[in-house]
């Protein structure tokens, strides 16, 4: 198993010494078991979060915010059997409705990951179990299960996806990937490739063996160590319980 070289207690040191000391740490990190967020969250809600991080790729995320009623309304409630059924005329309208950002693609997601979702769930009694039942140890290979089956869910937009579903999960921030290179992982300034991807999951997993945490409180320690140094206000401010901290 590639390691990296540095143990995560150094980093977790660095980090309390950049927010003030170990209580104020742990006050960032999440309390809740990992996946807990993903229990009783209804497969409509996990479309619905999954459609807000595909709009809010490239665009602004305040507005989305602020057009999410509007987004509840025009699909549905995001119910993935009616939505997964609903005619060519229905997706089509869709596009000119002004309650919604009109992007033609990102409609069209709705429609492939509401099959996508409803397909899951046949073959696991929901999606969301399936979600939480995938191991984190193999967090990389949901990356790819989501962005090979799902629609535009590659990349940032299904890792951030999965943070805010619940799923226990790190994400390769630019501040996280510094510390793996700074910790001696050998990977790109932007690790992309499978063997950079297999890297990182083992250096997750292996402080996950050395320290017990989940790799959500593994990767926000991380994005903590390093980089520019937010106030714990500012910090608080951002973090919902299945927050990212990136």
């Amino acid at each position: 198993m590639m390691q990296p070289m540095m143990k995560f207690a150094e980093i977790r040191a660095r980090a309390e010494t950049r927010k003030g000391g170990s209580t104020v740490l742990e006050a960032l990190l999440p309390s809740a078991s990992p996946d807990a967020g993903l229990k009783g969250l209804g497969d409509d809600r996990a479309l619905a979060e999954m459609t807000k991080c595909i709009f809010r790729s490239g665009f602004s995320w305040k507005v989305i915010e602020a057009k999410w009623p509007g987004f509840e309304e025009a699909f549905l409630g995001f119910e993935p059997g009616p939505l997964a059924f609903q005619p060519d005329e229905f997706w089509d309208d869709l596009v000119s409705n002004r309650n919604i950002v009109r992007h033609g693609a990102k409609i069209a997601s709705v429609r492939h990951n509401a099959g996508f979702v409803l397909d899951i769930a046949k073959e696991h009694g929901s999606f969301t179990q399936f979600l939480a039942n995938w191991p984190a140890s193999e967090l990389v290979d949901l990356w790819a299960y989501l962005a090979k089956h799902g629609k535009r869910l590659g990349g940032n937009t299904g890792r951030y996806f999965l943070r805010f579903a619940g799923k226990d999960s790190f994400i390769p921030s630019r501040d996280v990937v510094s510390t793996l290179r700074d910790a001696g992982l050998e990977i790109a300034e932007n690790p992309t490739s499978k063997r950079d991807m297999k890297a990182m999951q083992e250096a997750f997993n292996s402080w996950h063996e050395e320290t017990g945490l989940s790799y959500t409180a593994l990767s926000r320690i991380c994005a903590m160590s390093v980089g520019e140094n937010y106030d714990t206000a500012t910090l608080q401010s951002r973090i919902r319980p299945s927050d990212a901290e990136e």
